[in-house]
């Protein structure tokens, strides 16, 4: 869980309110039955308990008695001594839990990146206390989502609703698993909508809600009164690392769109518009505090502060000093709801943004690119296409190589890796800033250097004799889909 300070000024005293929905509000004397909703959807949360292997871990400390015992006991005569010295750690298995929410009835399950992020085994345990492995399909940090599956048919899927529909003050239900506390409710209200927190450094645009969310509800339910599934509970603001107000979810506008990506490409097609921006609100607040008085013809929407060069916004003749007001006729009146609504698309389609200039209204049609500035929609890199079997090394291996970690080749096949004169029984210890532990280091290596604009594996690896060697691999081109084919339909 983030944790950040948050006063909470006041609570929910009552439960009389009446539910923003579009219906006839009821009589004050009339509460509300929140019964359906947790009957209808409780049975679709799941508990997630995430194993973590010890791993071997080599740390460098120095030795602040080298100086003088190195020299009284005659060592290191001639180089003050051996300074930086190495030790290993062994991390110890830890277990940690969180929620999920079921999304089919043959086992895909959604819950919250942080959650799954370092688990090596995934035990599901569903309501009924039945129990299943889980295997991750796909995982995104940028909007802390992940989706995994279980093997099993006949789930109890949750309806999922729209998160757009949701109004300030409507009474929300959050289900999960707090402090391993299974399939507990909670209630509140919609304390805010596109909310963007600056805490996670990635897309924001959070359902703010006082429904007690505590840790180990991460990613469970937020349903609306008819038990429809409206977000994914993410994070609180707290001083205690417990409930103190308010939660945050991740609407299913987002989810939808992920959880698709995640299912048919093993990554999120993320769709950029090119541009660096900020709240005009903001903006006007920053040029005051300079001691100037700015009009931008509107106190909502989004200032353009820099337009990438040769990016999609750029291409379609935005500047930097425009005020983005709507997106394809929906109205943007701060950057979490322009994130929202770019997130539902992918590269390559085509968005309509009305945006003023010296105050004046105009518009533009801007075909939106990937991180790699093409209009592609991109799929993982199979690391079977680089055609190597690697295992992490034995630690009697290790010994006896003098080595902290690394991954043996087992097999060559034909591929990218065999082109480049790679080897079996080579040990490759490092791919770009990664160190290899693991075959999932090695895999989350590829997959970040394919979604990246250099697309470049800098591998150094090394001899069972001890000799260094370095490959330069080029990934080959993603597989695509027609522009076309990737518009949303």
């Amino acid at each position: 869980m983030f944790k950040q300070i948050f006063t909470v000024m006041a609570l929910v005293a009552s439960m009389s309110l009446a539910t923003a929905k579009a219906a006839p509000a009821l009589p004050s004397s009339q509460p509300i039955d929140l019964t359906v909703a947790a009957e209808k959807a409780v049975n679709s949360v799941v508990y997630i308990k995430v194993t973590t292997n010890g791993k071997t871990q080599t740390v460098q400390y120095f030795d602040p008695f080298e100086d003088f015992f190195g020299d009284f006991f005659g060592r290191g005569q001639g180089n003050g001594g051996n300074r930086n010295q190495q030790r290993q750690i062994e991390t110890p298995k830890r277990t940690g839990a969180g929620s999920g929410v079921i999304l089919t009835a043959d086992g895909y399950i959604v819950t919250n990146n942080h959650v799954v992020q370092e688990a090596d085994e995934l035990l599901v345990k569903l309501n009924d206390n039945r129990e299943f492995k889980g295997r991750i399909i796909g995982t995104d940090k940028t909007t802390d989502l992940a989706l995994i599956k279980i093997e099993a048919e006949n789930l109890p899927a949750i309806t999922v609703g729209n998160s757009e529909n949701l109004k300030l003050g409507e009474w929300v239900l959050a289900i999960g698993n707090p402090f391993s506390l299974t399939s507990t409710v909670t209630a509140g209200i919609v304390s805010a909508k596109a909310r963007s927190l600056g805490a996670t450094g990635g897309i924001e645009s959070f359902i703010q809600t006082d429904a007690a969310i505590n840790p180990g509800n991460s990613g469970g339910a937020l349903v609306n009164t008819n038990g429809e599934l409206v977000g994914i509970n993410a994070m609180i603001y707290s001083q205690t690392g417990s409930y103190a107000g308010y939660g945050f979810a991740i609407p299913t506008t987002i989810m939808n769109k992920v959880v698709e990506d995640l299912k048919n490409f093993g990554t999120v097609q993320r769709a950029l518009l090119g541009i660096t921006a900020t709240d005009v609100s903001t903006k006007i607040d920053m040029e005051k505090e300079k001691g100037k008085d700015v009009d931008y013809g509107t106190v909502t929407g989004i200032y353009v502060n820099e337009v990438t060069a040769d990016g999609a916004a750029a291409e379609a003749g935005l500047q930097e000093g425009d005020v983005i007001i709507e997106l394809d006729g929906k109205k943007i009146d701060k950057f979490g709801e322009l994130q929202e609504a770019l997130v539902a698309h992918r590269p390559g389609d085509q968005v309509k943004v009305t945006y003023l200039r010296n105050k004046s209204k105009r518009t533009a049609t801007v075909t939106l690119r990937n991180i790699q500035g093409t209009t592609s929609a991109v799929q993982n890199l199979d690391t079977d296409e680089l055609g190597v079997a690697l295992r992490p090394l034995t630690e009697a291996e290790k010994k006896e190589l003098s080595l902290s970690h690394g991954l043996m080749i087992t097999a060559v096949r034909d591929g990218l890796m065999k082109k480049q004169g790679v080897a079996k029984g080579i040990i490759l210890m490092q791919v770009n800033d990664v160190k290899l532990n693991t075959v999932q280091d090695f895999e989350n290596a590829v997959k970040a250097a394919n979604l990246s604009t250099e697309r470049v594996l800098w591998i150094r690896a090394k001899t069972q004799s001890g000799l260094n060697r370095s490959y330069n691999i080029e990934l080959s081109e993603p597989k695509a889909k027609d522009a076309e084919k990737s518009q949303k339909k």
